[in-house]
């Protein structure tokens, strides 16, 4: 049984969206310092690094928490789509000549973005790979219900509102932020885990991929 993990790695050094908290570890109690015990404070916002979206992010009141998300809906088969390179905007022309298997009901993108979590150090980037809102609207028709990707955020640059809105408003979980540089296109098991942070839009979450 192969497990990958596809989590990042949080640290100060993991780049966030423009605009959200920047990540900070400090230990507050040191062994060294005569403490019983090493304790660690962390700040974070809520979408750092690998991250799930929940549709209260965009909709707002009357819409799900992220604790309120289903782990059936978290948890199970999935399948990683390649996009090629040259591909900028993954939208329903590029979706219709993806070979993507019938009956998937978790789909994750991997780009050339996942090429950008093997960079030292790392930077944000705001020419990732995203998915269009029409993109979005195929995904509904075709019955996804996860949909995952490789950068923080699902849709492209500053284009972010319409994609969101059309996945969550439809129920589809928006798994953000994910390595995918050491996973091979195809079907696995995906285990989505995130923090359950009472009353939030979104939360960090830990995420494996296991090969079937």
């Amino acid at each position: 049984m192969q497990i990958y993990d596809v989590t990042l790695d949080i640290s100060p050094g993991l780049p966030v969206w423009p605009g959200d908290p920047k990540i900070s570890l400090q230990r507050i109690a040191k062994l060294e310092e005569g403490a019983n015990a090493n304790v660690t404070m962390l700040e974070m916002g809520a979408h750092t690094g690998t991250h799930l979206d929940a549709p209260y992010h965009f909709l707002g009141e009357g819409y799900p928490t992220v604790d309120k998300l289903s782990l059936h809906l978290l948890t199970g088969r999935a399948y990683v789509l390649s996009v090629a390179d040259e591909i900028e905007v993954i939208t329903a022309k590029v979706l219709e000549k993806a070979e993507i298997p019938p009956r998937t009901r978790r789909l994750i993108f991997k780009t050339r973005n996942s090429d950008l979590w093997t960079e030292d150090p790392l930077t944000f980037h705001d020419d990732f790979v995203g998915l269009s809102a029409d993109g979005a609207q195929f995904l509904v028709e075709k019955g996804i219900r996860l949909v995952g990707i490789d950068y923080l955020s699902i849709a492209p640059y500053r284009q972010g509102t319409p994609t969101h809105r059309i996945l969550l408003e439809a129920g589809i979980a928006i798994l953000e932020g994910l390595n995918l540089s050491q996973v091979s296109p195809g079907r696995y098991t995906l285990y989505c885990l995130p923090l359950k942070l009472v009353g939030a839009d979104g939360a960090p979450a830990r995420v494996i991929l296991i090969g079937v």
